[in-house]
């Protein structure tokens, strides 16, 4: 009796287990199935970095595409981060422009509005910064829109399974 028992509840345990792998496997594929979902962090004045950061998401991108998969991809701009979403030299700010960033601001705007504008990233700017430094919100480049805090949005995109990315 004891044997069958055990013999009994194998069986149990292993069809069961057979009848809920279609289940898992589907609940696994869906799972990449819907793409990546990310927030990249720019609080940074490199625009050297930011450069690295425009193409990382341009790969992302990419890559997802050639999978046939969707990405939600979020640009969240805190502190020096400011310098990237307008043409205001931001003079007498601790965000001002310098040469570097003079040099390469009409090819990373482009580069900004085209990721907008034709991939969907989505662009966000710290409220608190912009307002730190007065900058009206029609300096702003079109296209990004206004968060109340920056730090924030991340943290809520990340507790919304939203996967923190920022370029060193």
């Amino acid at each position: 009796m004891k044997t069958f028992t055990k013999t009994l509840a194998k069986n149990l345990f292993l069809s069961g287990a057979i009848a809920l792998s279609p289940l898992l496997a589907t609940s696994q594929s869906m799972a990449a199935d819907d793409g990546a979902k990310v927030v990249y962090h720019v609080d940074f004045k490199d625009p050297t970095r930011y450069s690295a950061t425009l193409t990382s998401i341009n790969n992302i991108l990419n890559y997802y595409d050639s999978q046939l998969m969707e990405a939600d991809v979020n640009l969240v701009f805190v502190g020096f981060g400011l310098r990237f979403t307008t043409n205001d030299n931001l003079a007498k700010t601790p965000y001002e422009a310098g040469q570097a960033l003079l040099e390469r601001r009409d090819e990373l705007k482009g580069r900004l509005e085209s990721l907008m504008n034709t991939r969907n990233v989505k662009v966000y700017l710290c409220d608190k910064t912009r307002d730190e430094v007065g900058l009206p919100q029609a300096k702003v480049f079109d296209g990004v829109q206004f968060t109340p805090s920056g730090v924030a949005k991340i943290a809520i995109l990340q507790s919304e399974g939203y996967s923190y990315l920022k370029i060193q």
